[in-house]
């Protein structure tokens, strides 16, 4: 209560004085308005409503997009800008004014990087031991707008609703992939994983990478931005792969097609291996009933016996038909070396928190 109470006050006390901000008071009420979690519509209509005292320009309104602002609230800031076109530009403090940017690599590093990270890809399948890990998966639902289902209301995004949580011991031995279900919402199963309804997913331990990075794929990879990945800083690509080159195979169990898709690759600035990738279909046939699919994984360092590997770490799947929205949140934990006698503890680790796969902006 304290938390929703505290921008609600800080708007009656700004709308009681006038509607006028210097651009320092616009940054400050929008930082705060971040850590007091306020909507997206309540401070976009608290924006519609100002009037400011300097020019607000287009590397202004970047900056503060970069504090994790809703659509609405980026609007109404452009709106401003467009507004205050007329005013003098602000005196701000050096000490308040964020450096330059950092420039990207050259054309000339940006190849060497991309080469050594495609080796990188080509060969982790092969470059791993053998291991056993636990695969916690939570599917989510939630109805999509204009769908037979209630729409979410408001632009905060989804309901997301769990729907169930699944436990599997998850081997890898002789670079194959072997997925043996073993809780259904904490209570023991023999289920089949690959059988089950709703969305599964597989081929997280380097499929995605490979098919990314061999040769035949012809993926065409640009400079997207720096970025900081739990405190590793990152090169970050973003990719293109056209659907007749495209391996990536998005099922509803009864139709199988092979979209065109894109995404981002983060790579570790200092060891050039792979930190994240993400993929989004593209184009996908009216007729299918799936209309989006996404998938987000991240890899951290995992120790196996006395060695260090960057191993799946963290994974989103996400799905969209008519109706329904759905997600897959999937983590791996409890990493240790394959045997025929190892086994899963029979348990559910808890979640792993979103601040350990947040985006950080390169300083």
């Amino acid at each position: 209560m304290p938390s929703r109470l505290a921008p609600a006050l800080f708007l009656v006390v700004l709308s009681a004085s006038a509607q006028s901000l210097s651009i320092k008071q616009l940054m400050s009420f929008l930082q705060s308005s971040v850590r007091m979690k306020q909507t997206d519509r309540e401070v976009a209509h608290y924006l519609e409503k100002v009037k400011l005292s300097e020019k607000l320009d287009d590397r202004t309104v970047e900056e503060l997009q970069s504090l994790g602002l809703g659509p609405k609230t980026v609007a109404a800031l452009r709106g401003l800008r467009d507004q205050s076109q007329e005013l003098k530009a602000a005196g701000l403090l050096m000490s308040d004014a964020k450096p330059a940017p950092k420039p990207p690599p050259s054309a000339a590093e940006q190849a060497a990087i991309l080469d050594d990270v495609r080796e990188y890809a080509l060969n982790y399948s092969r470059s791993l031991p053998d291991y056993i890990c636990t695969q916690v998966q939570r599917r989510y639902a939630a109805a999509a707008p204009g769908g037979k289902y209630r729409q979410y209301a408001g632009s905060d995004g989804p309901s997301w609703q769990l729907q169930d949580t699944l436990t599997i011991r998850l081997s890898y031995f002789e670079q194959k992939e072997d997925y043996k279900l073993i809780l259904v919402n904490n209570s023991v199963t023999q289920a089949d994983y690959t059988k089950m309804s709703g969305a599964v997913s597989t081929g997280d331990f380097g499929t995605m990478l490979r098919q990314i990075f061999e040769p035949k794929t012809e993926t065409r990879f640009e400079w997207d931005h720096w970025a900081t990945m739990r405190s590793h800083v990152s090169y970050v690509f973003s990719y293109r792969v056209l659907q007749e080159r495209s391996q990536w195979h998005v099922s509803d169990r009864q139709t199988d097609i092979i979209p065109a898709y894109h995404g981002l690759i983060y790579v570790d600035q200092q060891t050039h291996q792979v930190l994240r990738v993400t993929m989004a279909a593209v184009g996908m046939p009216a007729s299918f009933p799936i209309h989006t699919a996404e998938d987000v994984l991240d890899y951290d360092y995992q120790t196996l016996g006395d060695r260090q590997f960057l191993l799946p770490f963290k994974g989103e799947v996400r799905m969209t038909t008519a109706d329904v929205l759905s997600k897959n949140d999937n983590e791996f934990h409890l990493y240790h070396k394959y045997s025929s006698e190892s086994e899963i503890k029979y348990d559910t680790p808890d979640p792993i928190p979103d601040s350990q796969t947040r985006e950080q902006p390169q300083k």
